[in-house]
């Protein structure tokens, strides 16, 4: 089954999907499907509820411009071309006043943010073939959003980006869960993110959580789904405490709460 906004779908076997920028792009296939993108197969992960059945995930990275993604449905010999038209969101602005230093590091705090983005980068690429979950997803908290994914950031008077994640109110010292079952990838204090935490769920799904006052584990550490990961705080770039909360797919941030509802969707 397809999920998606169906436009139209002509003799010629093109389906026409849209999918708005930082979202992710859904498709449940049975056991004899499969789908390419740029002549490579995308990963097949197995249905939690279905014995036969499949499913692929397309995250679609914040900057992509308005463009038209092209995919490729192959069961058999029949062959399914899929145009996936990606439209910009509607994406407001935020304007944020914070220590100066979080906006205009000093150049010895440089090689330090350099290294974390490069850590960064080598975990998110990594593939974990193993699937740690078994579950529908929670939320990090249930608590008042503070903060939607996407909207561009302005902090002390310079645009600095997009907002990468969902911010959740949160006192300091307010305990923080794991969304689900993973590993523990990163539990360190970094410039940006202050003390944060990376999970790795396998099959290439990450989340991220931070700005923590206190990180309560380890490195290499299996947690379970609704663990404490430690309480939040206001560490790193922020206004205040909160939690700022992000999902990973293909080393791309997108919106995590749209992620969840999907996902989730497996096991409706």
């Amino acid at each position: 089954m397809y999920r998606g906004i169906l436009i139209f779908l002509l003799i010629t076997n093109l389906f026409s999907y849209e999918i708005t920028n930082g979202k992710t792009f859904f498709l449940e296939l049975n056991k004899d499907s499969h789908i390419f993108k740029d002549n490579k197969e995308l990963p097949r992960l197995k249905n939690p509820s279905k014995e036969d059945g499949y499913f692929v995930l397309i995250p679609v990275e914040y900057k992509t411009k308005k463009n038209i993604i092209n995919l490729l449905h192959v069961e058999g010999n029949k062959k399914t071309n899929i145009a996936l038209h990606v439209e910009q969101g509607n994406y407001k602005k935020e304007t944020l006043k914070v220590n100066s230093k979080k906006v205009n590091p000093p150049k010895s705090e440089q090689n330090r943010i350099w290294k974390e983005y490069l850590e960064s980068k080598k975990i998110y690429a990594t593939f974990t073939k193993k699937r740690y979950w078994s579950k529908p997803f929670l939320l990090p908290l249930n608590s008042k959003i503070t903060s939607v994914y996407g909207n561009a950031r302005v902090y002390n008077g310079s645009l600095k980006g997009f907002h990468s994640g969902t911010d959740f109110r949160a006192p300091t010292g307010t305990k923080l869960k794991t969304v689900n079952d993973g590993v523990v990838v990163v539990a360190s204090r970094r410039y940006y993110s202050g003390n944060a935490v990376i999970i790795d769920h396998g099959e290439g799904i990450y989340s991220s959580y931070s700005h923590m006052s206190k990180i309560a584990v380890k490195v290499g550490q299996k947690v379970k789904r609704g663990e404490v990961l430690g309480l939040s705080g206001a560490t790193g770039r922020v206004t205040g405490p909160h939690l700022h909360f992000s999902i990973i797919i293909d080393s791309k941030k997108i919106d995590p709460l749209d992620f969840i509802q999907k996902i989730n969707s497996l096991f409706d």
